[in-house]
């Protein structure tokens, strides 16, 4: 029983490894070509490794089984905590979020006239980005007061955008 209560502590330390020395497995395999992609990861090995000698630990303390059906039965519960760790981890890292936000996806937003718009140059709008006030400088094709509502029409460049009053 030792020998499983072994494994199961050296998975959960070569978890521990596995945070600190992260991708240091997937950076010497890669040159496989992908086909083993994920599988041989720190975190794969040490769900195996700990769950085969916890496992095994149970069965041989709790059954008059010997340490082969033990080593059996543990490395099938390893197998499946492996696959588990596989599957949650490639989930985990293909989370794709929604990036951040570009000059386009300001077009038809609405915002407050934060510095009146002159005829010719700039003032300042502010518009909600990801939900979050954000002041753009601001070019309108005529003369826009301060406090007044407006709808973008145009990104002209990361931090300048071409407004038009909204008319109620």
């Amino acid at each position: 029983m030792g020998v499983f209560l072994g494994l199961g502590i050296a998975g959960i330390v070569l978890l521990v490894a596995s945070l600190v020395l992260d991708g240091v497995l997937e950076g010497v395999f890669d040159g496989v070509g992908g086909l083993l992609d994920g599988w041989l990861s720190l975190p794969v090995i040490a769900g195996f490794v700990s769950m085969l000698g916890f496992t095994g630990a149970i069965v041989l303390g709790t059954t008059g089984l010997g340490a082969g059906p033990a080593t059996e039965v543990g490395a099938v519960a390893g197998a499946g905590a492996g696959w588990l760790t596989w599957r949650v981890s490639r989930a985990l890292m293909n989370d794709g979020g929604t990036g951040a936000p570009r000059g386009d996806d300001l077009v038809g937003t609405t915002g407050t006239v934060v510095t009146a718009i002159p005829g010719e140059g700039y003032g300042e709008v502010l518009l909600r980005v990801a939900g979050q006030p954000v002041k753009f400088a601001a070019r309108s094709a005529g003369p826009v007061g301060r406090g007044a509502e407006v709808w973008v029409e145009q990104a002209l460049s990361p931090s300048a955008v071409l407004v038009r009053p909204v008319e109620r």
